[in-house]
């Protein structure tokens, strides 16, 4: 798959990331079924895989259960080879999420993230917004955090996962990427990816395939071609611990992004 750049952060990001949650939890998802969690052979074989088939971007979070302390593990001295996107303010406790925005524990959240991910930098930290996406970035110490994380070498580049229009416009004017919601039944965000493309702003799409809704290859192909037809997207974050379905999403991403399918 040929890179794309991450907005004007000077990143170049395979067109299909590899979302991790499903390394490390499996309560409180929202996939059509059930699975069991992998262990590190299997996950090191995923990740082998994937860079096999030419994807370089990882979508990691505190919240995703044991997903970093195992990337820290099994990645190893190949770290440099992937682009780490992790997120902050959400935490995952006893089977429950909560949240917390302020300064204070964003700055814990990223320096534990290095930690854990055996890291000196994250390439990409993202606000995992409760959906209260200007109250966060108007009331709460996350953004003045990360930027101040940014300055310090510890984060190359910020952004947040947004879950409303007027979030996502004010991300895009303050931060260097917005991950947004689009997929076949989802289009409320566009105004989002037309305004980080004007403005040279990094795009990571989320639910591209509706977490896992999608079923059979039909369905797929058209997930990609709606998505890959907004201006301005960087890579589509999806989701998988089977590497058929890894290498299949990769064959039919290739196939619509070469105007073959």
């Amino acid at each position: 798959m040929e890179l794309r750049a991450l907005g004007s952060t000077g990143m170049q990001v395979s067109p299909l990331g590899l979302g991790t949650v499903k390394l490390g939890r499996n309560q409180q998802v929202k996939y059509p079924s059930a699975f069991e969690l992998p262990d590190d052979k299997a996950v090191s074989g995923l990740l082998d895989l994937a860079r096999e088939l030419g994807i370089n971007l990882l979508d990691t979070a505190p919240a995703y259960g044991s997903s970093q302390e195992r990337l820290g593990r099994l990645l190893g001295n190949r770290r440099k080879e992937w682009i780490i996107v992790s997120k902050v303010g959400e935490i995952f406790e006893q089977g429950e999420s909560r949240f917390d925005f302020s300064f204070e524990h964003t700055v814990k959240t990223v320096e534990q993230s290095l930690a854990t991910l055996k890291t000196d930098y994250l390439d990409c930290v993202l606000i995992h917004s409760n959906g209260d996406d200007l109250q966060i970035l108007e009331q709460e110490g996350a953004l003045g955090a990360l930027r101040e994380l940014k300055r310090r070498g510890l984060v190359r580049s910020h952004g947040m996962s947004s879950k409303t229009i007027e979030g996502g416009l004010r991300v895009v004017r303050e931060m260097d990427v917005v991950m947004a919601t689009c997929n076949l039944d989802h289009n409320e965000e566009l105004p989002v990816l037309e305004a980080a493309h004007v403005q040279g702003k990094g795009v990571l799409i989320k639910k591209g395939l509706m977490s896992g809704h999608v079923q059979g290859a039909a369905g797929v192909r058209r997930s990609f071609k709606h998505v890959f037809a907004q201006p301005g997207v960087s890579s589509m974050i999806v989701g998988t611990i089977n590497p058929v379905h890894l290498r299949d999403n990769v064959r039919l991403l290739e196939q619509v992004l070469e105007g073959s399918a």
